[in-house]
């Protein structure tokens, strides 16, 4: 398949575009300024809009216009920005797309009631949308803050478990991401008029998309420049994450390759100077490998289910959008 990057990077752009302007203008002039300040500030912070673009282009694969669904794609973005906002004050993180994290800048009070607030306004997002279907949108955008919810939860007790399954860490990343991108495609196809057909093809590519992006980021994490990530390389070796990667790694490994990965844990991470020893275990084992390979995976079964939605242009456009999703460098 031959994919029009140039033309496709410009829709991109412009309709991310379209995105920004909305939530430039969603608080301006709203009291109190101490809530919607903190609010404005997360909201206006920046990143890929990945998932109000996943809206707009499945509405579009199934026939629907993008005119229809705009603020159901605010809505999942300041659902998304919600999850940074609570994530950020669990992992007591100091930083966020460059620039102090929410709960640094002010303090936990106004954090924890601004992530509060942006649920609410999703939810006011989403309703404007929402002419017929109500029932079903709504319970599909509630599942999946239920599905979020429960993945930081067992994120979080993954730290104090020396081992975890991979097939166990698959669900984790399926609930705190995948799920959150197969719910911007289910949305985006229903606003869009899909069929049940067309529906359940939307979600699973969001699903198999979000699980590629999740493994992505883990890669990406070893082996990006420090310049280009826009965090410590190896950041997630220095907390003592479990990711995919470090889970491989230790299935893999016996005699002092796995003690090298035990005391990870043991330690709750690693000194910054040990990055290189780890990348080269993890090269030595094959494992940055695995990952490419689970990457591909679940990008080819995105891709599988692109032939059941109707509009070829929005057909391509995910083509496109997952392809610079899994070749990206940051």
């Amino acid at each position: 398949m031959i994919l029009d990057s140039k033309n496709y990077e410009s829709f991109y752009k412009k309709e991310i575009g379209q995105i920004d302007k909305y939530l430039n203008n969603l608080l301006k002039g709203r009291k109190p300024e101490s809530l919607y300040e903190p609010c404005s500030y997360i909201l206006n912070g920046g990143g890929k809009r990945l998932r109000p673009f996943l809206v707009l282009l499945s509405a579009k694969a199934v026939g629907g216009k993008l005119k229809d669904v705009y603020n159901a794609a605010a809505a999942v973005e300041i659902l998304h920005n919600f999850t940074l906002v609570h994530d950020d004050i669990m992992d007591n993180s100091d930083k966020r797309r460059g620039r102090a994290t929410l709960h640094k800048k002010y303090d936990l009070s106004t954090a924890i009631l601004a992530g509060d607030n942006l649920i609410a306004l999703a939810y006011h997002s989403l309703l404007k949308d929402c002419k017929k279907n109500i029932k079903a949108l709504v319970a599909i955008f509630t599942q999946a803050i239920i599905e979020v919810c429960e993945g930081q939860s067992m994120d979080k007790d993954f730290e104090t478990r020396q081992t975890v399954p991979i097939d166990e860490y698959k669900v984790m990343i399926f609930k705190k991401t995948a799920a959150l991108t197969e719910m911007c495609c289910s949305v985006g196809a229903l606003l869009g008029g899909a069929n049940k057909k067309e529906l359940k093809a939307a979600a699973n590519y969001g699903k198999f998309l979000g699980m590629a992006f999740q493994i992505q980021d883990d890669l990406l994490d070893i082996t990006a420049q420090e310049k280009t990530l826009g965090k410590t390389v190896g950041s997630d070796l220095i907390e003592g994450k479990k990711t995919y990667l470090f889970l491989k790694g230790l299935e893999k490994s016996s005699g002092k390759e796995k003690a090298e990965l035990i005391k990870v844990v043991k330690q709750k991470g690693i000194d910054k100077s040990e990055i290189n020893k780890y990348r080269e275990l993890y090269i030595k084992l094959g494992v940055l490998k695995d990952a490419e390979r689970e990457i591909m995976k679940y990008t080819k079964l995105a891709f599988k289910n692109l032939s059941f939605l109707p509009n070829e242009e929005g057909r391509n456009l995910m083509h496109w959008l997952a392809n610079i999703l899994i070749s990206r460098d940051k």
